[in-house]
């Protein structure tokens, strides 16, 4: 059984609609209920800002700042993947640029990966419930998410990539072919992008096993997963045969890639594909509650893989995960998120739908930017 990550004290100022807010957790499940607009998303989104990067809505740091105020703080004691720790994070205005800060401790951290050595986070939220039907684009950040939940490195391997890449833009948009430039910014950007290939190939591979295992005891469907859009096929060979082939691959693509405006081949350009086990069908194509089902089954299957992976059960952040879910299925989900051995906060607007946790959690009535137990 993994051990139990969990939030026991949160405070919250100047956050969206709370000028302040105080919660007393017992480690036990929390459920926040409230007529829509009152803030329950807003609270359970200054909690994913205990994880690094602009949280579950990516907002920018100053558009979450209450109006009328100049900063915004998030403060959270909990025991952690190495015990009692305590946690405080805001906007830090003292230069032009508005950033983000972090103390761990009471000590400045260096980098916000350090959250990582904490706690995990993961979460579910409405806006996701178009993943299989949008853009390729949001199916990488997903998958991303998904990968830096177990390598906090990935993350920074991705910013270094497009970093590379937007100066490969630079000079093939200036018409700057010199080789001697061009060749080791493509080389990097070979090294960068078959590391991050790699890294998300690997985890789809760990967390489809996990599914096939798990297939027969879920009430949730079964995804199939698939990486494709960049070197089909190829990732069963050594990583340096890898490089070299990304990197002939950028080089003799320069005036195609000059021509377009932008680099045509990468881990940039991959997408990624679900499918329904059961049914062989494309997730785009199953019915919207299908598709559903299908993301909160992926959702869960990777908690239980970081949990197992980790040793550290996840924080699950689930909003309105109750709607749309008859009672059977509702009772089922429940006693999944449970057996996953971490805490969770969940939202919706009816406390009704949450009566099958009884005692497993606590419950929370949000009404204008305030809580009450």
């Amino acid at each position: 059984m993994p051990h139990k990550v969990t939030i026991s004290r949160l405070k919250l100022a100047d956050f969206r609609n709370y000028a302040a807010a105080a919660l007393s957790l017992d480690g036990r499940h929390v459920v926040l209920t409230g007529d829509n607009g009152a803030g329950k998303t807003n609270l359970m989104e200054a909690v994913s800002f205990l994880s690094p990067g602009r949280g579950m809505r990516r907002a920018a740091y100053g558009d979450v700042t209450r109006i009328g105020a100049t900063a915004f703080s998030v403060f959270a004691e909990l025991d952690g993947m190495e015990g009692e720790v305590e946690i405080g994070t805001g906007l830090d205005t003292t230069d032009d640029t508005a950033s983000r800060r972090l103390r761990i401790n009471g000590t400045p951290a260096r980098t916000a990966d350090e959250l990582t050595d904490h706690l995990r986070l993961l979460w579910l939220t409405p806006s996701m419930d178009g993943l299989f039907t949008g853009g390729s684009s949001e199916r990488r950040r997903f998958l991303d998410r998904l990968v830096l939940s177990l390598d906090p490195a990935h993350g920074r391997r991705a910013g270094d990539f497009e970093r590379a890449m937007r100066s490969r833009n630079k000079l093939l948009d200036e018409r700057r072919f010199d080789p001697s430039w061009l060749s080791g910014i493509e080389q990097q950007m070979a090294s960068l992008g078959i590391a991050m290939a790699l890294a998300r190939q690997e985890m789809l591979g760990l967390l489809s096993r996990l599914i096939g295992e798990t297939r027969e005891t879920s009430p949730f469907p079964s995804a199939s997963l698939e990486l494709a859009g960049f070197m089909d096929g190829q990732f069963d060979r050594p990583a340096v045969d890898l490089e070299d082939d990304y990197t002939a691959m950028l080089a003799e693509s320069r005036y195609r890639d000059a021509a377009a405006g932008r680099t045509l081949d990468g881990p940039h350009r991959a997408d990624l594909l679900v499918r329904h086990r059961d049914k062989q069908m494309e997730a785009a194509r199953c019915s919207t509650g299908e598709q559903k089902a299908l993301l909160v089954g992926l959702i869960l299957a990777h908690a239980r893989l970081v949990g197992n992976l980790t040793g550290h059960a996840p924080i699950l952040l689930l909003d309105e995960i109750a709607a749309h879910l008859d009672e059977g299925r509702r009772a089922a989900l429940f006693d999944l998120i449970d057996a996953l051995g971490g805490q969770a906060f969940m939202t919706g607007t009816d406390r009704a739908m949450f009566s099958a946790l009884g005692d497993r959690a606590q419950f929370f009535t949000i009404a204008d930017g305030r809580v009450f137990e």
